[in-house]
């Protein structure tokens, strides 16, 4: 049953559709799924008090970090209407292990597209990339390896690495990428962009937007920004980390995705809600997110609410 106020209604009153790109299911079952939490690297680049589930800032002391687990996932979308969403796996929770991800999408193939967190430097990546996509219909890889000391992510480009950009460039699959370093990801965009054109049957897709210094000028979307709008399989998350990041900054949410759409499109910018890591009840998540698009037409707005996540993660996707 949808919600007692719907939060899918535009101001209009034109319905939205929706499409979650980014959820992190967590299992409550840990016999089945067992857990093996890491702990923070300390070379990972810092977060502001109340992003991602930390304590503080404007999410107070005791900020609400619901499970995700699959069951209670499927009731959520469905009281906010979201129609599907992309299944990421949580590498801090379960590292390299993606059964729940994997056995999530299998049962529910309608609903969720899978991404699978591999070892960037692991020899036995790209062929176990394969069998997941041959096996399990999957959506996209993510690649995680070891941080330098100033956050960057030496394995993006690595030989190893490249063999896996291959065979999800062989199967025309998504490679989701998290790169941050101290300041945002704009350091990395030279080599995003090569590896993008080096493999342009597959779909790179950027978490949280590189995260930009929201700061500086354009809101961070500062000229090392701006060569990605003219790749056309280079597309963005906006998710709730943004959100936060946008809240804790007092920087005005709406203004920030009106300059993205501005700069890179609405067909190139998706979504997603982090469920699973950031804190905030799904429909708090919703509705943040909502409040944030009122700047945008409604052709860009259902771009970004769904059609660019749809699109991305389950049109062009490898589905059985």
């Amino acid at each position: 049953m949808p919600s007692q106020q719907d939060p899918t209604n535009s101001p209009a009153g034109q319905t939205v559709k929706l499409f979650d790109s980014h959820a992190h299911l967590v299992a409550d079952d840990q016999t089945r799924y067992p857990r093996n939490p890491m702990k923070r690297s300390p070379n990972a680049p810092p977060r502001l008090p109340g992003v991602i589930g930390l304590p503080g800032g404007k999410h107070g002391l005791n900020p609400i970090n619901e499970v995700p687990d699959v069951a209670r996932m499927l009731q959520w979308m469905q009281d906010e209407r979201v129609e599907g969403a992309v299944a990421v796996q949580k590498r801090m929770t379960y590292r390299f292990d993606n059964s729940y991800i994997l056995d999530s999408s299998d049962a529910y193939p309608d609903t969720f597209s899978a991404v699978v967190i591999l070892d960037a430097e692991d020899a036995g990546t790209p062929a176990l990339v394969r069998s997941y996509i041959e096996k399990h219909g999957l959506a996209g890889v993510r690649l995680f390896g070891g941080r330098e000391a100033d956050g960057t992510m030496p394995w993006l480009n690595s030989p190893r690495a490249l063999e896996t950009w291959a065979v999800a460039n062989e199967y025309g699959i998504v490679m989701d990428l998290e790169v941050l370093a101290i300041g945002g990801g704009g350091p990395s965009v030279p080599a995003i962009i090569e590896l993008a054109r080096r493999f342009p049957n597959l779909r790179v897709v950027l978490d949280h937007m590189l995260e930009p210094e929201v700061e500086d000028d354009n809101y961070g979307f500062d000229a090392r920004f701006v060569p990605l709008a003219a790749e056309p399989n280079i597309f963005f998350k906006f998710t709730s980390i943004n959100l936060d990041i946008y809240r804790e900054t007092d920087t005005p949410a709406r203004d920030v995705l009106r300059q993205a759409v501005d700069m890179f499109g609405a067909d190139r910018i998706m979504w997603g809600s982090d469920i699973g890591t950031s804190s905030g009840t799904y429909k708090d998540m919703v509705q943040r997110m909502l409040d944030a698009s009122t700047l945008l037409t409604d052709a860009e707005r259902h771009a970004v609410l769904y059609e660019t996540g749809k699109k991305v993660f389950v049109k062009g996707g490898v589905r059985r």
